[in-house]
Order: structure tokens, then C-alpha cells, then sequence
């Protein structure tokens, strides 16, 4: 799929396996491990992804002038909406109000994870724009080749929307909840950065836990076994449950994550009376620590913000990590350390007059996320400076 003003050819895979693993790490880094190979080939191998579920892969690929992977973006045929976190029901029900189709979609991201990051993976000795706008090129040709009503590119880098406006996408901001590493040595360190009030009920918090007679333990890599990962995808299906919600990972996905990303876990386990009961996933990037699913057995008070919250602030500290990103909405989390940060995504809209609804709607919508953003922000725990 040769780009009209460029010779580079762009390339469809229907399977992130049609690609080299090699070329494909070389284009996403080292940084954020959703976008690596292993991770979303853990996805598609499981059949957690597929046409079957939703999300059909049509990965993109250019290459430079001398054959090498240059860029890839990580792209899906969607026929719905859900796993994406960040909600567009609105447009579609208006766009079908209308009489138009909204599904089948494009949608650029990380499915079922509502983690930022780069989207538009660019090999580090190119010029990122140049082929950030290849991929959007190719995304908008994909697009109109095949009548479909839009692209969605979310949870990216704040950069890579600037680079695709000049070809009609449009920015959409979000707030989420993440904790930032001020250099401290402990959690004590951590404790002593917040006002009194907020200090004491955290300790208490943490020691309600204890006196319940919970262990916890943070394992990773080898230390986790096949019957913890029967045990987590026993909380993920029973926390799907409680929420109504939809257990999108199939138990073989735990086993390929290990096997494949297993470097990068961070499971965090509780236990009571010896007997694992509770247990939070989460992925390690060069920089950040990824909160991602949750699940428990037996209701501890607590148990939650210790397990999800507390251990992983404790591990960043631990390991030198700058942030701890706890994923979409939850305004508790800012009390506990876990501050209001933008996040961001860029659309492109098919129909003109439905475009022109949407931006205006856009504009309206960044005007109240920052709003909101300032307010939220008067509820911090650290200490005024």
C-alpha cells in the first residue's frame, strides 16, 4: 500500500506474526512494554484478540529506503466499542441516529488497557513526524478505501496528535490518575511529603491490612508459577463478574505473558492464612510502573488500595521508577498520592458534517477536562508548598 507522494511502501499485517519480532522492538523500544511484541502477540496467540472478538489486526508497517522496518503502529478493525477506555458510544449513537454506520472502525491502541504510551512506533534514528504522518496517511487511506467512519488513536503521546492534525485528526484530552516519584527513598520517605491528616489515615489504612493478617509479596519473572497464574485468572473472571463486565483475556494469555513479557511483571499477591486471596497485575516499563487488572476472593477492608496503590508505590521506590500510572477513573486515588494527569488521543472523522459536530464537541469537552483537572488538584495530600 504505496503512500502516493512516497515511494516507502506501507504494509498490512493481518497478524502481529507476519512481522519480525527484532524489526518490530527496534521501532517500539525499550520504555512501555504494551506496545512490545511479546505482549500483543500474547494477545492475537491467545485468541483474546481476533476477528472472533472485536479486534481485528491490520498492524502497519513502512519501510525505509533501504528495506528496514522504519515505523510500525500497532491497528485494529474494531466492530464495537468496548476494551478501549476511552468512550465514544455518544458518536456512535448519534452518527447512527443520522443513518450512518460508525462500525466498523480504526482503532490504534492497546486493547483492554487503558495505559499510555507511544502508538505511532518509529525506529530512534528517523524523524518520528516524518513517519508519524505516513502511518496517519495510510490509517486515512485504509479508512476511505473501505467506507469506514473513523480512526482513533488513544492513550498516546502528547506529541503524536500535533503531528497528524495537518491531515484532519482531531486531539481529544482525559484525565488519569497517576503517582510521580519526588526522589524518595521510602515509603516513609513518601508519608512524610503529605499533610498530617492525609499521612495518618494511610498508616491506618496500611495497618488495618496488617492486622487482618494479610502477607503480601510481590513476585515477578520466574518466582511466578503456573498455579498463580490459575489463581489471577480466577479473580480476573470473578472481579468481571461482580462489574457486569466482560472478561475479554482468555487463561492462556496469563501463561504467554509470562513466558514472553514475564521480565517486565509485577503480581502482587495477598495472602490469608496461607492462602493467596487477592492479587494485582502489573507491567514494568524503563520508567513507570503500569497498574492493570485487580482481583480478589475474600473482602479484606483495604485489601484494594494496599494491594493496587500501596505495593506499587513501594516498588517504584524500590526500583527507581518515576511514576506509577493506576489506569481511568477513581478520584480516591488522589487522596493516596495518585494525582490528576492529561492523557490523550486524536480521532479522524469520515463525514464532514459529522466531523464538524464532533470537533466542536472536542473543544467543549478540553475546556471542561481542564476544569476539572485544576479543581481535582485542590484535593492533593501533599503538603502546600
Amino acid at each position: 500500500m504505496p503512500d502516493g507522494n512516497d515511494a516507502r511502501p506501507i504494509y498490512i499485517a493481518p497478524a502481529i506474526s507476519e512481522l519480525d519480532q527484532a524489526e518490530w522492538d527496534t521501532c517500539a523500544g525499550s520504555s512501555n512494554p504494551f506496545v512490545s511484541y511479546g505482549f500483543l502477540s500474547a494477545l492475537e496467540d491467545s485468541g483474546s484478540v481476533s476477528d472472533e472478538t472485536g479486534w481485528l489486526p491490520h498492524h502497519l508497517s513502512v519501510r525505509d529506503q533501504e528495506g528496514k522496518l522504519a515505523a510500525v503502529a500497532p491497528l485494529y478493525l474494531k466492530t464495537h466499542s468496548y476494551g478501549e477506555y476511552v468512550f465514544d458510544w455518544g458518536w456512535a449513537d448519534a452518527y447512527e441516529r443520522a443513518g450512518g454506520d460508525y462500525y466498523p472502525k480504526l482503532q490504534s491502541g492497546v486493547p483492554f488497557t487503558p495505559v499510555t504510551g507511544p502508538r505511532l512506533l518509529v525506529r530512534a534514528d528517523l524523524d518520528p513526524r516524518e513517519y508519524r504522518r505516513l502511518l496517519g496517511a495510510a490509517m486515512i487511506e485504509i479508512a476511505r478505501q473501505h467506507a469506514l467512519s473513523s480512526i482513533h488513536i488513544t492513550f498516546c503521546e502528547k506529541d503524536e496528535p500535533g503531528d497528524l492534525e495537518s491531515l484532519g485528526f482531531m486531539r481529544r484530552t482525559g484525565l488519569q490518575y497517576h503517582w510521580e516519584n519526588r526522589g524518595y527513598e521510602n515509603f516513609d520517605d513518601f508519608l512524610a511529603s503529605l499533610n498530617s491528616r492525609k499521612r495518618k489515615a494511610i498508616k491506618k489504612e496500611r495497618r488495618k491490612v496488617a492486622e487482618a493478617g494479610i502477607e503480601l509479596a510481590r513476585l515477578t519473572g520466574d518466582e511466578i508459577k503456573p498455579h498463580h497464574w490459575d489463581l489471577f485468572d480466577h479473580f480476573y473472571r470473578a472481579t468481571a463478574d461482580k462489574k457486569w463486565g466482560v472478561p475479554y483475556l482468555t487463561r492462556e494469555f496469563w501463561d504467554l505473558l509470562g513466558e514472553r513479557v514475564g521480565d517486565k511483571v509485577v503480581l502482587v499477591t495477598a495472602s490469608h492464612e496461607g492462602q493467596i486471596v487477592g492479587a494485582a497485575l502489573n507491567l514494568a516499563g524503563e520508567d513507570a510502573l503500569y497498574g492493570r487488572n485487580w482481583g480478589a476472593l475474600a473482602s479484606f477492608r483495604f485489601l484494594h488500595f494496599e494491594t493496587c496503590y500501596y505495593q506499587a508505590i513501594e516498588h517504584a521506590i524500590a526500583n527507581g521508577l518515576q511514576r506509577v500510572e493506576a489506569g481511568a477513573q477513581g478520584e480516591h486515588k488522589i487522596q493516596r498520592g495518585y494525582l490528576p494527569v492529561e492523557t490523550h488521543s486524536c480521532h479522524w472523522i469520515a463525514d464532514p458534517g459529522f466531523r464538524g459536530a464532533v470537533e466542536s464537541f472536542l473543544q467543549r469537552e478540553a475546556m471542561v477536562t481542564a476544569r476539572d483537572e485544576k479543581v481535582l488538584f485542590d484535593y492533593s495530600p501533599f503538603k502546600k508548598a
